[in-house]
């Protein structure tokens, strides 16, 4: 009966990734998207070779033009040089809170799914509790507490992201904890580590994955809201929160000091998003 799965599971397989990856057009739109906000990241002089910090007073408020494609700022910086350096920052706290949140629920969710009958049930518990609770108000929660900056809002929002996590990986290991062939596993004597470690975490890896390309986007409109709240980063720091937040004052007169900055939160969060979607119907489809 095994074989029979196995053989079953290498015939699906080879339907699906047989035939090739073909992305849908907004798949491939998203993923060029993803593909230029990880090179402004990690290489911004390539497509921004200027200071994002340097200030120009004469060219201040300037609207978008061939010299300054995104216009400038109250201060003559350029707006698209900062947006191209402010990816940097963005993704890497985007990243960062996004693994905090899956760190700790796939450690709320391992112990929740394969911990005995009290200690899930109390794990449940307080992770429905938390839920309950929106998450951006559980990140402005632990800010207070903490008080504002870059670290406490990356750990907020990485910590209010975790239950709505925890809640999915306990469903998956307990999914996969009943499979029958973990149960075969254990009738030929094999520990629980093992178990674990070679059947139930590759199987919840999948998981992991879909949730934290969804988790990104997520989190990068999360921390932006915070530094527009002014609890993350601040003005003048080339950050896209920050920068909404410094052009709320002149959003009636110089639209483009805010337009450009949410522009590139939204593509980035969309394209997470349709990734992420997209990694998902295919894993359902290969189930």
């Amino acid at each position: 009966m095994r074989a029979a799965v196995d053989r079953a599971a290498v015939v699906r397989a080879a339907v699906v990734h047989g035939t090739g990856f073909r992305p849908t057009a907004a798949e491939a739109v998203a993923g060029l998207v993803l593909l230029l906000v990880l090179v402004a990241a990690l290489w911004p002089g390539l497509l921004a070779p200027g200071d994002p910090l340097a200030t120009s007073p004469a060219d201040a408020f300037q609207a978008p033009s061939p010299a300054h494609l995104f216009g400038t700022d109250e201060s003559g910086r350029d707006i698209y040089t900062r947006v191209v350096h402010g990816a940097r920052d963005s993704l890497l706290i985007g990243v960062l809170a996004t693994g905090i949140g899956i760190g700790l629920a796939t450690v709320l969710g391992f112990v929740a799914g394969l911990g005995p009958r009290w200690l899930d049930f109390g794990t449940t518990r307080l992770v429905e509790v938390l839920f309950a609770f929106p998450g951006l108000l559980l990140a402005l929660l632990f800010i207070v507490v903490t008080g504002p900056g870059v670290l406490s809002s990356t750990i907020a929002v990485g910590l209010a992201t975790a239950p709505g996590y925890a809640r999915i990986i306990r469903s998956q290991v307990r999914r996969t904890a009943s499979a029958e062939f973990i149960e075969a596993a254990r009738v030929l004597g094999r520990g629980r580590l093992w178990i674990v470690a070679r059947h139930i975490l590759p199987n919840v890896t999948a998981a992991l994955f879909v949730l934290a390309t969804l988790g990104l986007g997520q989190a990068i409109i999360w921390v932006s809201s915070l530094s527009y709240l002014g609890l993350g980063a601040v003005p003048p720091a080339a950050e896209w929160g920050a920068m909404l937040a410094a052009g709320r004052t002149y959003i009636a007169n110089f639209w483009w000091m805010t337009f450009f900055p949410g522009l590139a939160i939204v593509a980035s969060a969309a394209a997470a998003t349709v990734i992420g979607r997209g990694i998902q119907k295919r894993n359902r489809s290969a189930a």
